[in-house]
């Protein structure tokens, strides 16, 4: 069996996409990953054989549903988690209508949820494919269970002292205009499905500036008056650090940090704080303290009530902000240990599908099952890297020939992907030994890089 996985933001969705490729790996299977383009063209050209095709979302827009249909026709098989969750929404059924389809569903082979409430959702409001969805949990969860506490290394950095960090979905720093935003919503679909969008979306970005105002000046309080720690600031996934330099500018003992994936400053943090902002989630599952941050100027702001903000403790002002991160900051100088008997809380169990068995290991059962009946042949690695060869070929005279397209800067040089950096092959292969010796697989894997932004992982 051949698994594509569909990487967009490498450092929101990579590590678990890589313990489901080395699961997947280690019992046979060829696994791809890489983005968008490569795996489309590839497919579609006949470079690549079929197989399974694993997206990031089942949004209904005509472009998704043109390109599913386009790679079932050549004999691939799609399948589906939504990347965003919608772990901080209270409830799922506005995301079910504006991230699903009956058409969509439809296309798909399986559906796979993160847990109980968008299972039950999902199969409530699509009755007819009810046998599609499966409750399988995502393998990005899996990774804060504790048997991966050691995967995750210390965060690259030149900070010593210990840090609370801070955690941005301001989108004021976003590398797309807020017209970017609008035109992409409007071209999938958005404002057709759920007409008050159109509205929230000016609300919430108006909002984020209010909110960037708020928390740049309790960084200053925090900076100010402190104990002794230092302050981290992580960027969202779509903000680019340097707007945030400029923001926190000559405000001392302040990082901005976006290099790899969160878990890791989450967990060698002493406490996080947030406003609307899943991280609150992820915080909560690594059992780490939390800090939610709603001073009366947001009380309303449209992420106010959501379920994000009622985790953790609750802090009005920046003076108990700076009591409350003080006495945090106390007690892990006094060796504070973790309450062993912490559950979850209801909001977040709900959400999220937990059990002894691991959610990738539960998604590569359910594609050895839908694709028992396909005959899929194994990847022509000559024939792959020939295409690959010829995709840089082409993309170079395209770069010679559109010097002023806006993909390109004033150097004729694509413009650098914020959202998918290119694969560093030594950290990738350090990532999925951690994976072999964590779960104790003794087959060796292979882990060929291809292209900047492909890699192909099978058992030796």
């Amino acid at each position: 069996m051949i698994i594509y996985l569909h990487v967009e933001i490498s450092a929101r969705e990579l590590d678990g996409k890589l313990l489901l490729a080395t699961l997947a790996a280690a019992k046979g299977h060829e696994v791809v990953l890489s983005d968008l383009e490569i795996i489309l063209k590839g497919l579609l050209r006949g470079y690549l054989n079929p197989g399974i095709y694993h997206t990031k979302s089942l949004t209904p827009s005509k472009t998704k549903i043109d390109r599913h249909q386009k790679l079932i026709d050549c004999g691939s098989i799609i399948t589906s988690i939504d990347e965003e969750s919608g772990l901080d929404r209270e409830g799922y059924e506005k995301f079910s209508k504006t991230r699903y389809s009956k058409e969509t569903i439809n296309q798909s082979s399986a559906v796979f949820s993160w847990g109980e409430e968008d299972f039950e959702t999902l199969k409530k409001n699509y009755k007819e494919y009810s046998n599609k969805i499966y409750k399988s949990g995502s393998p990005r969860v899996d990774l804060y269970k504790e048997i991966f506490f050691d995967y995750w290394n210390d965060p690259k950095s030149n900070i010593k002292r210990p840090y609370i960090l801070i955690s941005s979905n301001m989108k004021v720093c976003s590398f797309n205009t807020f017209a970017d935003r609008l035109s992409f919503m409007r071209e999938h679909g958005y404002f057709k499905r759920s007409p008050e969008l159109f509205k929230e979306e000016f609300l919430l970005r108006s909002n984020d500036y209010l909110k960037a105002l708020i928390f740049i000046d309790a960084i200053k309080y925090l900076s100010d008056n402190n104990n002794g720690y230092d302050i981290v600031l992580r960027p969202h996934p779509t903000e680019t650090s340097d707007c945030w330099k400029v923001l926190l500018e000559g405000i001392p003992n302040v990082h901005v940090e976006k290099k790899g994936p969160i878990n890791p400053w989450i967990k060698n943090s002493f406490a996080i704080i947030h406003h609307g902002c899943t991280s609150a989630i992820e915080a909560t599952l690594s059992k780490k303290p939390l800090i939610t941050y709603i001073p009366l100027e947001l009380k309303d702001h449209p992420l106010h009530n959501q379920l994000s903000n009622k985790l953790g403790f609750l802090i009005k002002t920046k003076e108990d902000l700076l009591k409350k991160i003080n006495h945090l900051y106390d007690e892990t100088k006094n060796n504070h240990k973790i309450d062993k008997n912490f559950n979850l809380p209801l909001e977040i169990s709900k959400k999220i599908y937990l059990d002894d068995e691991l959610a990738a290991e539960k998604m590569i059962k359910i594609w050895e099952k839908i694709s028992d009946q396909k005959n899929f042949k194994s990847i022509n690695l000559t024939k792959f890297k020939f295409f690959i060869f010829k995709l840089r070929i082409n993309r170079l005279a395209g770069d010679t020939l559109k010097l002023f397209s806006s993909k390109f800067d004033s150097l004729g040089t694509r413009k650098y992907n914020q959202k998918f950096p290119k694969f560093n092959i030594k950290e990738i292969n350090e990532r999925i030994e951690k994976f072999r010796k964590i779960l104790k697989i003794e087959n060796k894997l292979q882990c060929i890089l291809l292209a900047d932004r492909t890699i192909i992982i099978r058992k030796v």
